[in-house]
């Protein structure tokens, strides 16, 4: 198996829509959580707050104000019946789904919360969120402090943390469905549910770090993950006080030793625990296997940090966008009112204030702690934000790229292009006519393998989905809605953009704007 060429191939033209190997066995889905079965549980409290306010650092939440972040970054918030695609609300025919404040490729959610907690209320030790019974599954008791921290290359002081939660991926919850298109869907979904994780952190007073990089093995050895059907992509530790978690910034301890994950493995002994299958036939997925464990890190020794990347078109022609007064926006009320259109796009007035607005929180809230390069530095450039507009009011119609430092539109192109991105999409699901803003996620075209290897791509992947849910809860915020799609030919934007002479490629399209929501029956699933 050449890994270059699959990675490649999961952003060829047509790739997630072309004609199915097999028809989808529905009736045989794997759950969309994952239950386990004969461990202790314990209830969390489900009296949710119904406003989230940003509040200073520095006191340290309890099991209530975990209880309360597990549930907006990853709970199950409603159920809702729709006409099923292509069906009239008269026909009677509907589908049932249970929503998170999260989008997730086709609703299947592969991703799972893991927790390594120290609060009085519980035995100390690691758990799972059970997010269909909004509890905690103990699945190893005791204090691992040292041992996360070691498994974290000394870059964060587990020991001063209130808690680490650790982000997996489960293969099969949308192999079923996209085969090895999933892969791409799989980093996109991960980091998505950090970006909500990050902003939910603030709101409960946590200080939070993507640690991007660990020792693979010995953290899903400390959770008792069979890595040929679950692996752990993302560790985010969680701090009353910053300074004392990561001391140095998020560099690793200069005296500490390099650690391998062989050895972390032989100080804890392996555990293995019983879980719900719904699924009777689990089909292999070999590619993801391989990619997963080309991507593992063996070593602290093999910890990278990133290098310096250009700006693209920094001579562009500028629309200065004015400074619009911060949004300090209700995140509960965001996320009660995110939808994703689809048909229930309306070509809607935008103003320049509000499109300055959106892009301004946007870019307020990108900086983040991180374990891939300096914190103190300005915004690196691995991620860029895109957009054709038209009908904005003071602002010339065309295609533009977001400077998030001199917050200004660099012109690249005149004109309306909704056609021509219209052209490019490979399902009817959204009238792009029908909307002013149509944005796109870039990032490099070797997708960050000359620094991290294998693992840079699906790197990539969670920082593009982690701008997408922002832009997403910004433009909720707005009372517009988006909708993030991977159905479209990436050729066409690059083109429109000229992203191919500077090395870069479209990720992901988020149609954004004013809508009108279709026919749908739905409720709360919250006290």
């Amino acid at each position: 198996m050449n890994l270059d060429a699959f990675l490649q191939d999961l952003h060829a033209p047509a790739y997630e829509s072309g004609p199915p190997s097999e028809q989808v066995d529905w009736d045989d889905a794997p759950l969309p959580y994952k239950l386990y079965r004969g461990l202790r549980t314990f209830p969390l409290s489900a009296e949710v707050p119904l406003t989230l306010i940003e509040r200073k650092s520095g006191a340290v939440p309890g099991l209530d104000e975990i209880a309360h972040l597990l549930w907006f970054s990853f709970g199950l918030t409603r159920i809702s019946q729709a006409p099923g695609a292509g069906q009239p609300a008269s026909s009677g025919r509907t589908m049932q789904l249970y929503r998170r404040f999260i989008p997730s490729g086709g609703g299947l959610y592969p991703s799972e919360l893991y927790l390594y907690l120290k609060t009085p209320e519980l035995p100390a030790g690691v758990y799972h969120y059970d997010a269909a019974h909004h509890r905690l599954i103990l699945l190893r008791e005791g204090d691992y402090d040292l041992y996360l921290s070691r498994a974290l290359g000394n870059r964060c002081r587990v020991s001063a943390c209130s808690g680490v939660v650790m982000v997996s991926n489960m293969f099969w919850k949308n192999f079923f469905k996209y085969k090895n298109f999933s892969y791409r869907l799989q980093g996109l979904d991960t980091g998505v549910l950090i970006g909500q994780l990050l902003e939910t952190a603030k709101r409960f007073g946590y200080a939070a770090a993507a640690h991007y990089q660990f020792l693979d093995r010995a953290v899903n050895h400390l959770l008792g993950l069979p890595e040929r059907e679950e692996s752990v992509y993302a560790v985010i530790p969680l701090a009353a006080e910053p300074a004392a978690a990561w001391p140095a910034g998020g560099r690793s301890d200069p005296g500490a030793a390099v650690v391998s994950a062989a050895r972390l493995c032989r100080e804890v002994p392996a555990v293995r625990h019983e879980r719900v299958e719904r699924s009777r036939r689990v089909k292999e997925f070999p590619a993801l296997v391989r990619m997963n464990e080309a991507s593992m890190l063996e070593s602290s020794a093999s910890f990278r940090r990133a290098g310096k990347t250009n700006n693209p078109g920094s001579g562009l022609r500028s629309a200065y966008l004015p400074l619009a007064p911060p949004m300090s926006y209700d995140l509960a009320q965001a996320c009660h009112n995110r939808h994703s259109p689809e048909t229930e796009f309306v070509l809607g007035k935008v103003t320049m204030r509000q499109l300055s607005a959106l892009l301004q929180e946007v870019a307020a809230s990108l900086p983040y702690r991180n374990d891939l390069g300096d914190p103190e530095a300005p915004l690196p450039n691995r991620i860029q934000l895109y957009v054709c507009l038209v009908h904005v009011e003071g602002v010339q119609d065309g295609a533009y790229r977001y400077d998030f430092a001199a917050h200004a539109l660099r012109r690249i192109r005149p004109g309306d292009h909704r056609l021509l991105l219209q052209q490019g999409m490979y399902l009817g699901n959204v009238n792009l006519l029908q909307v002013p803003l149509c944005f796109h996620v870039s990032g490099d075209r070797q997708f960050l393998a000359p620094e991290f290897g294998y693992r840079g791509y699906r790197i990539l992947q969670m920082e593009a989905g982690m701008l997408v849910q922002r832009l997403l809860l910004a433009a909720s915020a707005l009372g517009m809605g988006g909708r993030p799609l991977l159905g479209f030919d990436a050729n066409v934007s690059d083109e429109i953009y000229g992203l191919a002479p500077v090395n870069r490629t479209s990720l992901i399209q988020i149609p954004v704007g004013p809508y009108r929501p279709r026919p749908r029956l739905e409720g709360g699933l919250h006290s």
